[in-house]
């Protein structure tokens, strides 16, 4: 599988713009714990962007998740992870048809299902995008302990910032391993092959 680097993030490192997305590897003093404990199972019931189905924490069972919580208007590290998450899958080979990566929008208002379609492709066409109902993405956000905040700039638009995991998800639906976004595609790919062996 081939990864393409997104133009989007070539695009903002060529000019030097100031990063809108601003990513917390950790929630506030005294919110809930980064991310859940390992070993827990993990909800969610949101709809697929390439043709509308309804997908659930089901639905990938016998599978191994690599799941990111972002935005496409997010200018760095949103898309750096998407390849990180791409090169992943290249790295494994064969064994990466035993793994469904899925990335969640923060901002389905703007991330319409064709806009999330085309972006998740332009990293790996094995991509799975999901979106919701601002009800449906909160609970699942809640439920991966994914803080998210929207920020109204000065020209009218809005980021949003959250924080960035990446969760190994295994194929019970339990948390295996969350993975902070800078961890990059090594550690992405030793872990989850660790995890794959030690399962066998």
């Amino acid at each position: 599988m081939k990864a393409r680097r997104s133009p989007r993030g070539g695009a903002i490192a060529a000019v030097g713009l100031v990063m809108l997305c601003i990513v917390l590897p950790a929630r506030p003093a005294g919110a809930q714990n980064a991310s859940p404990r390992e070993g827990s199972s993990l909800r969610f019931a949101l709809t697929a962007a390439s043709d509308g189905a309804a997908i659930t924490e089901q639905t990938y069972r016998g599978k191994w998740l690599v799941v990111y919580f972002g935005y496409t208007s997010c200018p760095d590290v949103c898309p750096t992870t998407l390849l990180d998450i791409a090169q992943t899958l290249e790295a494994l080979g064969p064994r990466a048809g035993a793994v469904q990566g899925l990335f969640i929008t923060l901002d389905p208002k703007r991330d319409t299902p064709g806009v999330l379609t085309e972006y998740v492709k332009s990293f790996d066409p094995h991509l799975a995008a999901l979106t919701g109902t601002p009800a449906q993405i909160a609970a699942a956000a809640k439920d991966f302990h994914v803080f998210h905040e929207r920020h109204d700039n000065d020209d009218g638009g809005y980021s949003v910032d959250h924080s960035a995991y990446v969760y190994l998800i295994d194929p019970e639906g339990r948390l295996a391993r969350a993975i902070t976004s800078d961890g990059g595609s090594k550690e992405i790919a030793a872990a989850l092959s660790a995890l794959m062996n030690a399962s066998r």
